[in-house]
């Protein structure tokens, strides 16, 4: 077995979203490297198919609700003794999220609570259990677009990813001296079913968005996993209220190679 895949061994994760996508590659890369990892889903049956892959554990979760959410935290505290990893990661980019211009008020607020209000209780729940564990790693999925902007927008997932940002930023610097490490990490376009449904009804939409990729592709879920592993680990102790790219060169290109 490699050093890489002992870094985490020993240490408990809660991933939520962890039935598909980012979080399921997340899922099965902090399992190879050790952890105990507990999948949160709304989606049942693709948790428990992720949970039974890699030997871990699977529990329901609407991460807008609440009580969902601290039962969660609860259940990896009670069946593995803490909370040392929290890749805080569900989300939804529904097709109805787009100009302001377009955009109704119950998406607006439906985008807003599934992924920054979900962040701010899953940060609330797993703070706690680390206090009492002296430590830990909370990851929280924001995107290149809270760094950015963009003409094609999606303004509340957006303006979403922006509010994890900061939230992100605050309790990193708010917890630095409890050995509790907040880092946003800001993906690019990553090849996921969320992002083939957004770009399904719209192939021009996703044309336009690829040709300012300097790796002249999007990202593959695996590649987005290996920061959370390395995020979630000592390797990164040093880092925290980080901005964390992970974008193909986009926030950095003014033009693209041709």
């Amino acid at each position: 077995m490699s050093e890489r895949s002992e870094r985490l061994a020993g240490r408990v994760a809660v991933i939520t979203g962890g039935g598909s996508g980012i979080g399921r590659a997340s899922a099965h890369r902090l399992a190879a490297e050790g952890a105990r990892v507990v999948v949160g889903d709304v989606d049942v049956d693709a948790g428990t198919a992720v949970a039974a892959q890699i030997g871990g554990d699977f529990v329901p979760v609407d991460v807008t609700d609440p009580a969902a959410v601290l039962a969660l935290f609860e259940f990896a505290e009670r069946t593995h003794g803490g909370v040392d990893i929290a890749f805080n990661n569900a989300g939804i980019s529904p097709p109805q999220d787009d100009s302001i211009l377009d955009t109704d008020l119950a998406t607006w607020r439906r985008v807003q609570e599934v992924n920054l209000t979900s962040v701010f209780l899953c940060c609330q729940a797993a703070i706690p259990h680390m206090q009492r564990r002296g430590g830990g790693s909370i990851i929280n999925t924001a995107s290149f677009v809270a760094v950015m902007g963009a003409a094609t927008s999606q303004i509340s997932y957006t303006a979403s990813k922006g509010g994890v940002l900061a939230l992100s930023r605050e309790l990193g610097v708010q917890f630095a001296r409890e050995r509790i490490r907040v880092n946003a990490l800001c993906p690019g376009p990553v090849n996921t079913p969320l992002l083939r449904e957004l770009f399904a009804a719209d192939p021009e939409r996703a044309a336009r968005r690829l040709v300012h990729v300097p790796m002249g592709r999007f990202a593959e879920p695996e590649e987005i996993a290996a920061a959370v592993a390395f995020l979630a680990s000592d390797d990164s102790s040093f880092v925290t209220a980080s901005t964390f790219l992970v974008d193909g060169g986009i926030s950095g290109a003014y033009v693209t190679p041709v």
